[in-house]
């Protein structure tokens, strides 16, 4: 009887442990210093028109904020939050929304440092948008090292100088097009879990330039629920068209009977 006790006991404690079911959300967002009564608003956007559509909106009490309710695919949204002084009116932060409890440590004095994290595709985010920074590092250290050069020149209406530094730009801009572009296709295929792995397929699979037979063979290797995704039903939409005939290519020409 006492096992049977212990059991139920172990049971009430794991339920009540697990703050999200199946195909819900929790966001717990701590704001520290941000006042009382500042609004936080979830947003989605859609992709066919653009249009921003806010779909919760909360206040901060006591530096901290939650927002539940229900997903069915993970897919990027954004928190807006209510100006703090010396900011923008609002500020937004994008993370990825999905099943799963999602946390979001809101930095008041540089909201770019707001860490996104809980889930498996918003830790996977956070580390990625670290690597990319590290590839495209050289682009921001040139623009930095040379921003006071291109101004003197554009002042003094130097044109040899301004040519120098657009051209030395536009090379390194193509060395780390080449290096962020490798590095997107190298996350796809080693991670099929992973929603921004779909994402990296779906614009694979709309550049002209790329290989279609690896974006083929790095989208079936995608685990099968990301595949049933609006992006995943899209880039298996983008392949069956390219990989489609042309319509009437094979139709005999006009005025060709035989």
């Amino acid at each position: 009887m006492k096992k049977i006790i212990l059991l139920l006991s172990v049971a009430v404690v794991l339920f009540s442990c697990n703050k999200v079911g199946k195909d819900e959300f929790l966001i717990t967002g701590t704001a520290t210093g941000i006042e009382n009564g500042k609004t936080i608003i979830l947003e989605t956007q859609d992709p066919t028109t653009g249009a921003i559509t806010a779909l919760d909106t909360v206040k901060v009490e006591n530096g901290k904020f939650e927002i539940k309710g229900k997903v069915t695919e993970p897919s990027f949204h954004t928190i807006q939050l209510e100006a703090v002084a010396g900011k923008a009116p609002y500020t937004k932060i994008p993370f990825i929304l999905e099943n799963g409890e999602i946390i979001i440590a809101i930095d008041k004095d540089s909201i770019q440092k707001t860490k996104v994290s809980g889930t498996y595709s918003n830790d996977e985010y956070a580390k990625f948008n670290e690597e990319i920074k590290v590839v495209q590092k050289k682009l921001m250290d040139f623009q930095t090292q040379n921003m006071q050069a291109m101004n003197t020149a554009q002042q003094t209406k130097d044109t040899a100088v301004i040519n120098k530094l657009m051209q030395g730009f536009s090379k390194l801009q193509e060395e780390v097009g080449v290096a962020s572009k490798a590095k997107y296709t190298t996350y796809a295929e080693t991670h099929p879990k992973s929603y921004i792995s779909v994402l990296i397929v779906q614009g694979m699979a709309n550049d002209p330039s790329a290989d279609i037979k690896k974006t083929e063979t790095i989208f079936n290797s995608l685990e099968e629920s990301l595949k049933k995704t609006k992006a995943g039903i899209a880039v298996k939409a983008r392949l069956t068209e390219i990989n489609s005939p042309a319509v009437g290519a094979n139709a005999a020409p006009v005025g060709d009977a035989n």
